[in-house]
C-alpha cells in the first residue's frame, strides 16, 4: 500500500504567519487556507502568491493573527500543510501525496442553506435561523431556495488506512483536506469519470 509523505516542518520561533503560509503555500502548491482561532473560523485563499482572507473582504470577520490563533490547514490537490499551537509553542507538518498514493476519499457537507453576500472572491453564507456565517473563497455556489436545508458546500477529505501490524487491524491514521468544492463540481466531476 502507498502511503502519503508525512514529516514534521520547521517554525520559527517569531513567526509571521501569513509569510510563512505564504511560502509553504508556494512550495506545495496550496490552494486554500481553514484556520481555527478563539473568536471563530477563517477561510482563505493562496492568490499570486499571497494570503487573502475573508476578513479582508468582510471586516466584521474573525482576523488570522497570533494572539487568538488555534490551528490551520492550508491545502490543495496534493499535500497538506498543517500548523497549530501548543504550550511549548507552534508545530507544523505535511502531508503530501505521492504517485499512487491510497486513500479513502470523503466529501464532507458544509454549512451555508443560502448566499447573504458575494464580495471579493468570497462568498458569505449563513445557515438556518440559526445565523450561523462563515465566508468561503467560492463565488460560483448555486443554492436552491425552495430547500431550505440544502447545503451545496463541500470539504474534500483524503483519509490514508494503515494496518496494525500485531493485530491486521486496519484503520484510518491520517487525514488531510484536499479541496474546497460545491456538489455541482462533485456532479459534473462524477459524469466525466462515467
Amino acid at each position: 500500500m502507498n502511503k502519503p509523505i508525512c514529516k514534521p516542518l520547521d517554525i520559527s520561533t517569531n513567526l509571521n504567519i501569513n509569510q510563512w503560509l505564504e511560502k509553504q503555500a508556494e512550495k506545495y502548491q496550496l490552494k486554500f487556507l481553514l484556520a481555527h482561532a478563539e473568536d471563530g473560523v477563517i477561510w482563505g485563499k493562496f492568490q499570486e502568491g499571497k494570503l487573502l482572507t475573508a476578513d479582508s473582504v468582510f471586516d466584521f470577520l474573525p482576523k488570522l493573527r497570533l494572539f487568538t490563533f488555534q490551528q490551520c490547514r492550508a491545502f490543495g490537490e496534493t499535500s497538506e500543510v498543517m500548523l497549530w499551537q501548543t504550550n511549548d509553542g507552534f508545530k507544523a507538518r505535511l502531508i503530501q501525496d505521492e504517485k499512487h498514493t491510497e486513500f479513502i476519499p470523503e466529501n464532507q457537507i458544509l454549512w451555508g442553506t443560502k448566499v447573504d453576500k458575494i464580495c471579493g472572491g468570497f462568498t458569505l453564507v449563513s445557515d438556518g435561523s440559526q445565523g450561523l456565517r462563515h465566508a468561503v473563497p467560492l463565488t460560483d455556489i448555486e443554492f436552491d431556495q425552495k430547500q431550505k436545508l440544502y447545503r451545496p458546500l463541500r470539504l474534500s477529505v483524503h483519509h490514508y488506512v494503515d494496518t496494525d501490524e500485531k493485530t491486521g487491524l486496519a484503520h484510518i491514521h491520517l487525514s488531510r483536506l484536499v479541496n474546497l468544492i460545491t456538489e455541482k463540481e462533485l456532479a459534473n466531476a462524477a459524469k466525466t469519470f462515467r
